[in-house]
């Protein structure tokens, strides 16, 4: 039954897609869907298949647009379709491009049920297709750095953002869209950035610094790379200048700006939603560590908002926003000298729900733990919660115990990531992007 579904919405994509040229893209856009089908010019002009485009656009809008498994696996069987109908054989740019992209919304698709290991082999088949456009491969590239950051493969990541730089070694300007090759500079910067992103998360300053330097290129410092660069300058306490890079992400992604140039495609955790998320979150965060809380709580409940929007109010990304809010009330209290505790223990119970934390009897060492960083920071600090309170001290004093055997950051000690100080430079930026605490 689903099958003969899909196949129908398929035919119908199809139909449509011949019948208006673009009327499907301009009644339903989505967050990968091109302006154009100059949006993947390739080496010499070539493009994807604007039937290829324009299934992939109708596969993700009617897959959003219920958010239901059902709705979602039609869409990725209208995707498959669409597939089948790319020859393996042909090996021109219009070719490899169409493919290419069509396996980067499926695994989009992936990502958004949490079918992160499916996702990731669609992204892999990509980097086979050594015809398509550079920034198809790099965008591919970046979201297996980003899943395999999120799945705490903290090795793998390492070894695939080399792979990303490795790309530019024989790269030349025939590669890109324009003559001046300013978007192959572009992403090169994007490589650059995510090498500085995987060296952030290892706790190497130093290493990620030399990376972001060529951030600082304005025509490259876009999206994902400005976000990450704000990170590190904010992990570092360089609050002013982060700032501004957080806000430069979300007003490009905002005016959609990432989506009209083909240097600037994204999918899975690091798409431009995604991105937007993350900076806005990132942004809430800044401005409670300048202690600016009413502005941190604004932005952060917005960002809540939006996160119960695109996924579910039962997804583990909102845990994620809720344990940002939640320290964030807990850095009030502390410096108002006032008492924020059931709004704070509420917070952490839901988030902690949320992020499916195993039981306190499972030892933190052993326990296996999605995203780690994001838990071990919440019972930590949900843990001071307990221990002020005389009858639950005890209670408070095993969940510190786990959370400090279960906190793996290399850059900061869970204590030194729940120390609020006038002398401390050092502050735990959440990325919710990959749900880790830089």
């Amino acid at each position: 039954m689903m099958l003969s579904t899909a196949l129908k919405l398929s035919r119908g994509a199809m139909t449509a897609c011949r019948a208006t040229g673009i009327g499907l893209l301009s009644r339903t856009p989505s967050r990968l869907s091109p302006s154009s089908s100059r949006f993947f010019c390739g080496p010499k002009g070539s493009n994807a298949s604007p039937v290829a485009l324009q299934m992939i656009d109708y596969a993700l809008s009617h897959a959003r647009s219920l958010k239901s498994d059902e709705s979602y696996a039609q869409g990725l069987l209208v995707l498959e379709q669409c597939l089948s109908t790319q020859s393996n054989e042909v090996v021109d740019a219009t070719s490899q491009n169409s493919r290419a992209m069509v396996l980067l919304a499926m695994s989009t698709l992936l990502f958004e049920r949490g079918a992160f290991d499916d996702a990731i082999d669609k992204l892999q088949t990509i980097q086979g297709l050594e015809h398509s456009h550079l920034g198809v491969r790099v965008a591919s590239m970046e979201d297996l750095v980003g899943l395999n950051l999120l799945l705490e493969r903290n090795d793998t990541s390492r070894v695939l953002a080399d792979k990303c730089l490795e790309l530019f070694v024989n790269a030349s300007t025939d590669i890109d869209c324009y003559n001046d090759g300013v978007g192959s500079k572009v992403l090169n910067v994007r490589a650059k950035s995510l090498k500085g992103l995987v060296e952030l998360v290892h706790g190497n300053l130093e290493s990620a610094e030399s990376f972001f330097q060529a951030s600082r290129d304005d025509k490259g410092c876009t999206g994902n790379v400005a976000l990450s660069y704000g990170e590190f300058l904010h992990s570092t306490g360089k609050f002013s200048l982060a700032k501004e890079l957080y806000q430069k992400a979300i007003e490009e992604i905002s005016a959609n700006k990432e989506f009209a140039d083909p240097h600037a495609l994204s999918a899975c955790c690091m798409s431009g939603r995604e991105v937007w998320l993350a900076a806005t979150c990132a942004l809430g965060q800044l401005e409670g560590h300048l202690r600016n809380f009413s502005e941190a709580e604004e932005i952060l409940t917005r960002v809540l908002t939006k996160t119960e929007e695109h996924f579910g109010s039962h997804h583990p990304n909102v845990g994620t926003v809720l344990t940002c809010i939640a320290l964030m009330f807990r850095h009030k209290a502390i410096m108002e000298h006032s008492s924020s505790l059931l709004i704070q223990e509420g917070l952490y119970r839901r988030a902690l729900d949320l992020l499916k934390a195993p039981s306190l009897e499972t030892e933190g060492t052993k326990a296996v733990v999605g995203r780690r960083d994001i838990v071990a920071l919440a019972r930590g600090a949900y843990a001071e919660v307990l221990c002020v309170q005389q009858n639950r001290k005890d209670e408070g004093e095993k969940m510190k115990r786990w959370a400090e055997t279960a906190w793996r950051n290399r850059r900061l000690s869970l204590a030194e990531a729940l120390e609020i100080s006038e002398l401390s430079s050092k502050v735990p930026v959440i990325d919710v992007r990959i749900s880790r605490a830089l």
